[in-house]
């Protein structure tokens, strides 16, 4: 299958698990924060699922298909992340145009974008490592 598929069916499973959030008893608080950390909406949850789709039809036609997931993808969740990290909202979810500029603690912004960041960074970092594989 391929180390770019592989990473794109991975990234499947997590944006499955992320949209499911909201609906596993346990996993939010009182006022509906995932963890204690960030509030998950339906707009988030649509993405995350439509993010999840692009992921499993990418891993499932070819590593080229995976690997443009995988940089594009992680550009846009990369750059939401940074924005978050530097506004208090994202864009991919809406939130910099339905909120605008929302002031949190740092602390609170690291940890509320950090999937984001990270795994936007990484899926980056994957299509350009294992770039010959998709050749």
């Amino acid at each position: 299958m391929g180390k770019l598929r592989t990473i794109a069916l991975v990234y499947m499973a997590v944006l499955l698990a992320a949209a499911s959030l909201n609906y596993v008893p346990g996993v939010t608080d009182a006022e509906g924060k995932a963890f204690g950390v960030f509030a998950l909406d339906v707009y988030d949850d649509l993405l995350h699922v439509a993010s999840a789709v692009w992921a499993g039809v990418a891993a499932f036609t070819s590593r080229r298909a995976a690997r443009t997931f995988l940089f594009w993808f992680g550009l846009l969740y990369l750059t939401d992340g940074l924005l978050g990290l530097a506004t208090g909202s994202g864009y991919l979810d809406l939130g910099i145009m339905n909120h605008g500029i929302v002031a949190q603690p740092f602390m609170f912004k690291i940890l509320a974008n950090l999937p984001h960041i990270g795994g936007g960074a990484f899926a980056v970092y994957a299509s350009i490592r294992y770039k010959a594989e998709a050749r």
